[in-house]
Parts: C-alpha cells; structure tokens; sequence
C-alpha cells in the first residue's frame, strides 16, 4: 500500500507545499495524487548519494559541525554576504539545515528536473547517540517527502557508528548494528519507494571500515527476515564474505584516466556493480582542522564528471551512485553552488535524456527564493503551493506564469 496520503499529510504540515501553519491551526487540504514520473531517454538508474547531517541555526538553532568542522564560524559574514563555512565551495542557497521542509523539496525537485531516479541516503544508523539521532531525523524527513516527488530511495550504511554506540550504550557494536539493519527493515524495506534489485533491497555500506570479518556480518543479517542486496565498497568484498555480498560499488578514482574504475568495471564475477559518478573532490579537512586531506581531483569545469559518465557508458553499467550530493566538506557536491552553479546537474540532465534544461532549474531555485522571501504571508503561501504543485506535476511553465506575478 502507497504510503502517499500519510505522508502527504505530514509534509503539508512541515510546510513543503507552501503552507505556513505557525501562526494557527487553519486545516489546509490537498489532492493525493500519483507523482507525474519524468520521461528520460536513458534507462540507466541514477541514485544520488545524500549527505542529511547538516544543521542550519536559522532552523536547528545552532549550526551543525559539517559546516563548521573545528575551526570555522556560520556567524562569521564577509563583506559579499558570505558564511564562513568550512568548504572551498559555497551552495547557491547559502548553509542549510538538512531538516528544513523547504530545502528538502528544493533538492528533490532539482533531482526531479535531472532524471535522477532516486537517494541513497548516507546512514548513521537508529540510535540516539552523538549527532546520529539528528541525522535519523533528517532522513526520515527526507524519506517522508519522496512518495510525494516520486523518487526512490536505499541507504548506505556507515556501519563503523555500532563502535561508537557500543561504548555509550552498553550493548555490542555486533548488537547495535542488528538493531540498525532490523530498523531499516521495519521501517523502510516495506516502503515502496525503496530500491530493490532482484526484489531485494539495496543496502550498501561505506566500508567496511569496522566489521572486517565475515561471521561478524552473517551474525548481524542473522536476525534479519529478508535477504538483502548488499553491496560493501569497491575492494572490500572480501571482509564481508562471498556469502553476505551480493557485489561491489566504486568511490572516487583519483587517477585522472580512471584506470581503477576502468579495472573494477571490467571485473566478471563481481555480482552487482553500482558505478560511480562524481565532479571532482577537493576536501577540506586539512584547513578545516579535521585532519589530512585525503587528496585532490580538479572538477575542470564539468570535464572530470563527464569523463566519468563517458567511461560507465562505454561499459554498459545498469546502475550509477552519483558522488555526491552535498558533502561540502570532500568538494564532491553536485548540487548548486555559486562556483559551478547548475552545471553538473546539466551535464546529468544530458546523460539521462530528460525534456529539460537549465530554465527549470533556475526556476525551482527561484521558487526556493520566494519561499523563504514569502515565509509568513498567508496569501504567499496559497501561490507557493500552487507553485510547488505545477513544478512536481512537471508543468513548469504554468509554475513560472505564477512566480512571475508573486
């Protein structure tokens, strides 16, 4: 059964369509409706690898460690009106928060508009330690808002969060890790906008960088009822065993030819291959106080992602992890920044053969912009939803007819 109306609901009430509910308790009803689906010319599944940990004060109260690691302040302004994040990149809405109904359905609409199929959410886990209840929170979110879009979803499990939770919690990592993976299948595997392959659910993980023994994953999916798709990084098959691993996904290739993606997209007897593509890295841990750089790799003004796009074309790949959404802190983000502004999400939009160009993502940021400039006004607010609901029927141009006179 669709989970449409229900979270329709909450999404009306978090104020995704446009609604303002904190000044009362006025009821607004909307139509349930199947999400128009985005017509692509290319059958290839883009998933989008999503960052939700980051906390903006404007929404949080406070802003979060991802933009400010151990040495930068949001508070901070240069004279052009510029955060002091920690990034060289700069998102074109400025620093958000990942919780925020209103960058939520700016992200999944400009996703919408590239013919990108779906997230996988980058996963901290279900346990309420640290940061990782807020990034739960954050994802839920996320998730509540993709049967309205029509985007699928799965998630990549950091599984490395279990050792952290076994010294606060008093139970194993092995224990905290079950109690994540039976989490995602009571909560997510019956979703239907969750990704299957082979009518099972796609789960990856980053790593393993923690469990690095095979009975200690056969001993974590022992609890689980479903058989998985579980897919561990490129070269790391081995420590979850032929058993659990059903194949590999590929990361960043730091060689400018891409011979290691070439050399992994070229094994046989792997099983699934999720593919990677990305725009570049160019991390900011070093000046960010957060150790080491882990490299560099040049964007090249969107020839690095197309050299990528080229390569897993040529290899007949059936699915892409799109590397990354929003992870400012490595410099891999697709989103729209004030650097590169929506060119990676062209260069996507070409690769997938969507109807749509440039003008709609612009016109979804100007929606975002009107949104926030709007927030409070009543009489705004009935427009934006009007708005919001001819961008994800895929009716731009009535939406920008709107925009226009707002």
């Amino acid at each position: 059964m669709s989970t449409s109306v229900m979270w329709l609901c909450v999404m009306l009430c978090a104020g995704l369509f446009g609604c303002d509910t904190s000044g009362g308790e006025e009821e607004i009803k909307a139509d349930v409706y199947e999400p128009v689906k985005v017509s692509k010319t290319n059958a290839t599944k883009l998933y989008m690898h999503y960052m939700p940990w980051f906390e903006g004060k404007e929404y949080s109260g406070y802003w979060g460690s991802h933009w400010r690691m151990a040495n930068k302040n949001p508070d901070n302004m240069d004279s052009e009106g510029k955060r002091e994040i920690a990034a060289h990149y700069y998102p074109l809405i400025g620093p958000y928060d990942s919780g925020d109904p209103d960058v939520i359905a700016y992200h999944l609409l400009l996703m919408k508009y590239a013919g990108i199929d779906g997230v996988l959410i980058d996963w901290y886990g279900s346990h309420k330690v640290l940061d990782y209840a807020a990034n739960l929170d954050n994802s839920n979110a996320l998730i509540a808002a993709l049967d309205t879009i029509g985007l699928n979803f799965g998630i990549v499990y950091e599984e490395y969060t279990a050792e952290k939770v076994e010294t606060r919690k008093g139970i194993t990592a092995i224990e905290a890790a079950q109690t994540d993976l039976l989490y995602m299948e009571e909560n997510y595997f019956s979703n239907d906008r969750y990704i299957t392959i082979e009518e099972e659910p796609l789960v990856l993980t980053f790593g393993p960088r923690f469990f690095r023994k095979a009975d200690e994953w056969t001993e974590i999916f022992s609890v689980m009822e479903k058989k998985l798709k579980f897919l561990p990084l490129w070269n790391h098959g081995n420590l979850v065993g032929a058993a659990n691993t059903a194949g590999e996904f590929s990361w960043i290739d730091f060689n400018y030819t891409l011979s290691e993606l070439d050399k992994f997209y070229a094994k046989t007897n792997q099983g699934v291959t999720v593919g990677s593509i990305y725009p570049g890295f160019h991390d900011y841990y070093k000046e960010g106080g957060w150790g080491e750089s882990y490299g560099y790799v040049r964007h090249l003004d969107g020839m690095t992602m197309r050299s990528t796009f080229d390569l897993a074309k040529d290899s007949n790949l059936q699915f892409l992890q799109l590397i990354t959404w929003n992870d400012f802190g490595e410099g891999t983000m697709i989103e729209p920044t004030q650097e590169y502004e929506f060119l990676f999400l062209e260069l996507i939009q070409e690769f997938s053969g969507v109807p749509y160009t440039k003008a709609e993502l612009e016109l979804v940021h100007t929606y975002y912009l009107k949104k926030k400039a709007h927030k409070g006004d009543p009489d705004a607010a009935l427009k934006l939803r009007e708005i919001f609901t001819l961008l994800n029927e895929l009716e731009p141009a009535k939406a920008e007819q709107i925009l226009k006179n707002l």
